[in-house]
């Protein structure tokens, strides 16, 4: 089986979206704060990223209130699970034939 780069998901080619997924792969749901500090970026640049695997359908958007104060927290979608692991299997299919 040939694999290359182009088999690669491009919704995973930012360094912030690929963090926002590594991040709701191991974590069931997040705040915008809790990835707003683990990937040291601003809220603009979070909120664009999260918009953009928002409209994939890679993540859902849970928004309540704590203490009268607005609270927004991401999850994963059974999608982007399936487009987050594969994406990582072309990573190392490509990795281990370069060996």
């Amino acid at each position: 089986m040939k694999v290359s780069f182009d088999d690669l998901h491009k919704a995973f080619e930012s360094r912030v979206r690929l963090g926002i997924m590594s991040a709701l792969a191991v974590n069931d749901t997040l705040d915008f704060t809790a990835l707003k500090e683990f990937l040291d970026v601003t809220d603009g640049n979070l909120a664009t990223h999260i918009k953009k695997l928002e409209k994939e359908g890679f993540i859902e958007v849970e928004k309540s209130f704590i203490d009268n104060k607005p609270n927004t927290k991401y999850s994963m979608t059974k999608e982007g699970k399936k487009a987050f692991d594969d994406h990582l299997k072309v990573l190392e299919t490509i990795i281990n034939a370069r060996k």
